[in-house]
């Protein structure tokens, strides 16, 4: 984004931004799921009770599991602070062999954890073919349509579809990450055609569509195969959810958002 529209937003900006569509979708979220999708079991006061007596059964924390707590913040701190000495993705590997080395856990619980194979198949395959479509001008072709298609929009109807396009393209992508690197200069590039275009608030709605797209597919974001692969919701249903609460989170972006930018950035 530097690169591309020389923008740099900082935390306020993001959180400011985001404030109110963030409020309304905190509230209004657990209620639509409750009402769109009840659970089996709705009522169970037993399970307090029972939940109390279980821990009181497992007694004081281990060593296996205090040291499993400090490498998980190990983790947590080399994926935060340091991205400048170790890739994220080396540091995940450095963990699990400390987990292993340690005796935390057995090479045997490595090797016979389905779901965590399970997500790196789907990322495996689907990040390579995101990027697959971005290196053979799938995207630009996909940008350039675009491009003539917004021309002669006012501005603000410009960037709703802008944003609008970037949302459901992420239907393409494996991650956030490969939605990103491939989309968001292109898309950026469209916006500074646009005459009176504030290419910083274009920017910012971007950026901030990111947070709400995850939930349109099984593959949208890192933990989303994790969840789909879990059993506990069949793949129709993640589908059919994804597709009423990626509808919402849009409208009420939309709706929400866009107003509050122009009116606050």
């Amino acid at each position: 984004m530097r690169r591309t529209a020389h923008i740099s937003l900082d935390w306020t900006s993001w959180f400011v931004g985001f404030l109110p569509v963030g409020a309304i979708l905190l509230l209004a979220t657990p209620w639509l799921a409750y009402r769109l999708y009840p659970p089996e079991v709705q009522r169970s006061p037993e399970v307090q009770a029972w939940a109390q007596a279980e821990l009181k059964n497992l007694g004081p924390l281990t060593g296996r599991e205090i040291m499993l707590a400090a490498l998980v913040v190990l983790a947590l701190a080399l994926w935060i602070f340091g991205t400048g000495i170790m890739d994220p993705t080396m540091a995940a590997l450095l963990v699990v062999a400390l987990l292993v080395l340690t005796g935390t856990i057995t090479w045997n619980d490595v090797v016979t954890d389905k779901p965590a194979w399970n997500t790196l198949v789907w990322f495996g395959t689907l990040v390579t073919l995101a990027g697959g479509l971005a290196q053979v001008g799938v995207v630009r072709w996909i940008a350039a349509l675009l491009g003539g298609a917004l021309e002669g929009l006012p501005v603000v109807p410009a960037m709703a579809a802008l944003v609008l396009a970037f949302f459901l393209l992420h239907y393409l992508f494996a991650s956030v990450t490969a939605h990103v690197t491939a989309l968001l200069p292109v898309m950026l590039t469209v916006a500074a055609a646009i005459p009176g275009m504030p290419m910083e608030r274009m920017a910012l709605m971007l950026c901030l569509s990111l947070g709400i797209m995850g939930i349109i597919s099984p593959y949208g974001t890192g933990p989303s195969p994790i969840y789909a692969g879990s059993g506990f919701l069949p793949v129709k249903d993640f589908w059919r959810l994804g597709t009423i609460f990626g509808a919402i989170n849009l409208i009420v972006f939309l709706a929400v958002g866009l107003p509050w930018l122009m009116l606050v950035k």
